[in-house]
């Protein structure tokens, strides 16, 4: 029987996981707009990011699966991904996302300057061989991956600036405390899936437990405040601040449910309360800033 052969080029978006990509320059992208509005031929520059920013995110979760072939083949979630599929060699994976990741680091650089490629390497860098690797071997990694996973909206900002400031800060830090809620309510869904990877990402040894369900309430908590912030700061205007703060209520009624209950189906409603609250808050702020 021949072995059927696979264009690795098809297998791409899956490889660089699209879906997940743009959401992640959906942020950056209103990043670039908190700090100002594009005039005129300035609007490349949001396609320059656009592009530059997909490059790297690509990359970035190519080289993830790179590493997490082994454990991508065990778990039901992910064993038709590309490597553990057999549709692409380890070899010729590494090859495309050494090449993207040149190509999105060199469009950042020419359209943005150096901080600009220099934060996006960093989020690189630390997403595929920091957080990667230790996500086998410690809860604590969802920690690590909460700095690359918040970097985002900051690099918009560094484009749109060439500089960090207060304003890129205030959205790093919503960004950074939003992932708990939406990244431990994932695991607690999918714990069974994650447990035959090996992988233990809820922050308690037990589990879906009280533990890991308090933390999950406690973030989300957290995260109603962070969406007043830039109205606190004079970033935005009051009806922005609101609609934000409204937002994360859903979160934090749901993980409360999910303390006293600690049900997969509650643990699901925080995540996809969370998937809604992103680009309610964000293009809130930027649209009371205008």
């Amino acid at each position: 029987m021949v072995e059927k052969k696979h264009n690795p080029f098809s297998s791409l978006p899956a490889l660089f996981k699209l879906r997940l990509s743009s959401l992640v320059i959906f942020s950056a992208l209103f990043g670039y707009m908190f700090h100002h509005m594009p005039e005129g031929k300035e609007w490349l520059n949001l396609l320059w990011l656009l592009i530059g920013g997909m490059l790297v995110t690509g990359a970035s979760n190519g080289i993830n699966q790179i590493i997490e072939i082994e454990s991508d083949k065990k778990m039901s979630r992910t064993k038709e991904r590309p490597l553990p599929a057999g549709k692409m060699t380890p070899n010729q994976a590494w090859v495309l996302c050494v090449i993207t990741a040149i190509l999105g680091l060199g469009t950042l650089y020419f359209a943005f300057g150096w901080l600009t490629a220099l934060l996006s390497l960093s989020a690189l860098v630390s997403y595929a061989f920091i957080y990667t690797p230790l996500k086998s071997k410690t809860p604590f990694a969802v920690f690590i991956g909460a700095f690359p996973g918040a970097i985002p909206p900051l690099l918009g900002w560094v484009a749109a600036a060439n500089s960090f400031g207060l304003g890129g800060g205030i959205l790093f830090i919503i960004q950074f405390i939003w992932q708990f809620p939406h990244f431990w309510a994932i695991a607690w869904v999918l714990e069974d899936d994650y447990s035959l990877g090996g992988f233990k990402l809820l922050p308690s040894a037990g589990g879906r437990d009280q533990s890991s369900a308090f933390q999950i309430y406690m973030y989300s908590l957290f995260l109603i405040p962070c969406g007043l912030l830039p109205y606190a700061f004079n970033f935005s205007g009051l009806y922005g601040g609101i609609i934000a703060a409204i937002a994360a209520l859903p979160i934090a009624y749901y993980s409360g449910k999910l303390y006293t209950g600690l049900s997969v189906s509650m643990a699901r409603k925080v995540m996809f309360s969370s998937f809604f609250y992103l680009p309610v808050a964000l293009i809130a702020i930027v649209v009371d800033k205008i």
